[in-house]
């Protein structure tokens, strides 16, 4: 029973894997329709689904103190499907069928390249137990996802190849930057400790409400500055 309950992060974990390779399927159907949304939307569906499991898992690992090194590897390994390779090759189908220059699309596997080395990084650093350094992984997928609705909607100057380049490099290097970020993972329901969350949370709502899932765009831009504003207390 205890190996059981010592596995139960772990299958949660396996459930983002799973929804970034159907975010990748769900991709590569594009603009047709299955049951009411478009191939994209399941994509940014499915990846969003893998952002909940990555959130479950490790809330659940901390309830019933499952940590394990096996857990931690299969975290990053599960993340740069769901938050790396999911994200680019939506963008890749996404730029294909907006019909942009050919080899703009192929510039989107820089995102899981990178996303690569930022979570090798994360596995070896020590200093990231409370806050990040670097924008995690799971942000990176959701800045793309909002990007990829915006030009879904029909935003076209975010698919010109100079516009899109500069979006891909500086969100690229922001996951092996040396920015610090600060994590999600309250220990503590205090406002006072935790007011960058609460923020978060508020603006999520806001940009969501009023924009739609083209708010998360807004919103990554807005922890990024955030962080930075927070910085000194990292």
């Amino acid at each position: 029973m205890n190996s059981i309950i010592k596995n139960i992060p772990n299958c949660i974990t396996a459930l983002n894997l799973g929804a970034g390779c159907l975010s990748i399927i769900a991709a590569s159907h594009g603009t047709s329709e299955f049951w009411g949304l478009h191939g994209f939307q399941w994509a940014f569906l499915f990846i969003a689904m893998g952002a909940l499991a990555d959130f479950l898992d490790g809330f659940a690992a901390r309830m019933l103190k499952a940590y394990s090194d096996l857990g931690k590897e299969l975290d990053s390994l599960c993340d740069l499907v769901t938050f790396g390779v999911a994200p680019a090759l939506t963008l890749f189908f996404l730029l294909k069928d907006i019909a942009v220059d050919p080899w703009l699309c192929w510039t989107t596997l820089l995102i899981p390249v990178c996303g690569a080395f930022r979570l090798a990084r994360f596995n070896l650093d020590t200093r990231q137990t409370t806050s990040f350094i670097g924008l995690p992984i799971p942000a990176n997928a959701i800045f793309w996802i909002g990007y990829a609705q915006l030009m879904f909607e029909g935003v076209q100057f975010l698919s010109v190849w100079y516009v899109f380049l500069c979006f891909l490099v500086v969100e690229c290097w922001l996951m092996n930057s040396n920015l610090p970020m600060f994590s999600l993972k309250m220990k503590s329901l205090s406002f006072k400790e935790n007011w960058p969350c609460y923020l978060l949370a508020l603006a999520a709502g806001l940009f969501c409400f009023s924009l739609g899932v083209s708010g998360l765009f807004w919103l990554i831009i807005f922890y990024v500055f955030l962080s930075i504003a927070f910085k000194k207390q990292l």
